[in-house]
């Protein structure tokens, strides 16, 4: 699951010297850590001053600026500085670039302190950087001496004696990058190509016989077993190299900015998650608990120790975890659960649902709870605050359920009451239907809680006697009314008989209106046929005597 993570612009200082010369971590620092959730790929990178630390550890931040790099002879970086990105590869990692002192500083003149800083980014690291010039041989093996004195200023088991070191697993220990800078030989060996691997491998070779000279080489091959090695040859001519922050890709040698590309993909695929004992994966804010715990051992003189560091990680770590579960549980419990619930079995089914969520997430970020301590006690944690929600509910639910609510949704049957709507015929029916209908709204409307039925229950009983009395008053009334009914039913039946016997009348003298009508005008079409064929044989005659008059006439001339 992603956790959170930062994004830091630029590099800062976690752990520095202060006034009296002893080391202290910077607060600021801490918070930065501190935010971060993710798991953390841990890179630090060691070696003596001035010889170009910081450059690699600003190419794996992807800038060309950020550590400082420097042009002069003095050593620029000052204790262990921190920058934190998100992993360019592995996803919901954070990448925890460690730049350290330079190591040899002439100006500085304590061993003690380069011996503390050395330790410290072995302790803290996954993967330790350590960069050199020129070649590896004896003389390169000899400056390494900080690692022949690990047992020293550091220690496995709390009960391990100094002897014992040698024999101890190492898995958690980081895994060595050698890095060669302005490396000048070709490599290869009897005449046979090599691998800049084998370089490493065959320069830690020790000759025949045991002495002090070859403690480097068998501490080295002991304490870092996954082992690496890159060269490097010359970035730029002295010129440009003192203005190597300025520079781009484009103005150093090609060959060399393949080389820096392949270390960085090395580190960004090969280096591992940080780990401690028990299979603790480790994220940000636990890398700044151990860096304190370290940094606190070395002030007091004590010897840091990894099983040390793992318990009291787990006096910080586990409270917080419970913390966090229980943070979880009262966010999810407050989302979940609207109160208040219809049943106690309700409840109960959410509570077991966050409470797995919650001990889920106790268990991912809690380690080294050996005799489950802290597990029971988050269990107990949750107890408490699921009986503080059951208090909840049970109050919400009178609330819910009280008379108000009560009054809210029987109010129209109580004016009905009042104001003695029942108290007629049928009275008794309608309020039992409004009775029940009510009484079904009540326990269909959500929200009313475990104490719901109960309310319910006391009110209907107070209804009792009024609903005999709505029942006695019903039947009187309805006789009466009954009565009544009969009367006006016969008054209504005489009344539809004489508007019958009206109809009747009405539709008998329409019938004769209509049949004179029709008498009438079939006198009168016979009276207008009559007088048409009078008419008609008056203008023949007319005609005849016209025609004769005419014939005369001719007749004349």
């Amino acid at each position: 699951m992603a956790g959170q993570t930062v994004s830091m612009k630029e590099p800062v200082c976690l752990i520095e010297n202060d006034s009296d010369g002893k080391l202290h971590v910077v607060r600021s620092a801490l918070d930065i850590l501190d935010q971060i959730d993710q798991h953390v790929v841990v890179v630090a990178v060691v070696g003596l001053y001035r010889t170009g630390k910081s450059y690699l550890m600003n190419k794996l931040a992807g800038k060309s600026k950020g550590f400082a790099l420097g042009a002069t002879i003095q050593s620029k970086t000052k204790g262990i500085w921190m920058w934190c990105v998100p992993h360019p590869v592995k996803r919901d990692h954070t990448l925890v670039l460690l730049d350290t002192e330079g190591l040899g500083d002439v100006e500085k003149g304590d061993e003690k302190n380069d011996n503390w800083i050395f330790s410290l980014a072995v302790l803290l690291s996954s993967t330790l950087v350590y960069n050199s010039m020129g070649t590896i041989d004896n003389n390169a093996l000899e400056k390494l001496h900080y690692v022949t004195e690990l047992t020293k200023h550091m220690k496995v088991k709390s009960n391990q004696q100094d002897e014992e070191a040698s024999t101890e697993d190492l898995r958690y220990f980081p895994s060595l990058v050698w890095t060669v800078r302005d490396f000048t030989l070709s490599l290869d060996l009897n005449g046979k190509p090599i691998t800049a691997n084998e370089y490493l491998e065959n320069a830690l070779e020790m000759e025949k016989g045991s002495s002090k000279a070859c403690l480097p080489h068998s501490c080295l091959r002991k304490y870092f077993s996954s082992r690496w090695c890159f060269v490097f040859e010359r970035p730029a001519n002295a010129e440009k190299m003192k203005r190597m922050d300025e520079l781009t890709d484009d103005d150093l040698e090609p060959l060399f900015v393949q080389q820096a590309k392949t270390f960085c993909d090395h580190i960004f695929t090969e280096a591992k998650t940080k780990s401690l004992k028990h299979g603790l994966r480790v994220t940000g804010r636990l890398l700044g608990n151990l860096a304190e715990t370290y940094v606190t051992d070395l002030r007091g003189g004590q010897i840091p120790c990894l099983d040390n560091a793992v318990v009291a990680l787990a006096k910080i770590e586990n409270p917080r975890a419970i913390e966090r579960a229980r943070a979880h549980y009262q966010k999810e419990m407050a989302n979940r659960v609207a109160y208040p619930t219809e049943t106690q079995e309700e409840l109960s089914e959410v509570h077991g649902l966050v409470e797995k969520e919650a001990v889920a997430i106790f268990i991912n970020s809690s380690f080294k709870d050996e005799d489950q301590k802290y597990q029971l006690k988050l269990m107990k944690v949750l107890q408490e605050e699921y009986e503080k929600i059951c208090e909840r509910n049970y109050k919400e639910s009178q609330k819910a359920c009280c008379k108000s609510k009560i009054q809210c949704i029987f109010a129209p049957l109580e004016e009905k009451i009042k104001d003695g709507s029942y108290m007629s015929p049928g009275g008794y029916k309608e309020y039992c239907n409004d009775l029940k209908l009510a009484t079904s709204e009540y326990r269909s409307e959500g929200g009313r809680g475990v104490k719901a039925e109960e309310v319910l229950m006391k009110y209907l009983e107070t209804k009792t006697s009024i609903g005999q009395a709505i029942l006695s008053a019903d039947k009187s009334l309805t006789d009466a009314k009954q009565r009544a009914e009969d009367q006006d039913r016969l008054i209504a039946e005489m009344q539809s008989t004489h508007e019958e016997n009206m109809k009747q009348l009405i539709e008998m003298l329409e019938k004769k209106n209509r049949q004179a009508m029709a008498d009438h005008e079939q006198f009168m079409q016979a009276r207008m046929k009559e007088i048409f064929d009078i008419q008609k044989q008056e203008f023949a005659k007319k005609e005849q005597q016209l025609q004769r008059e005419i014939d005369a006439l001719k007749v004349t001339k």
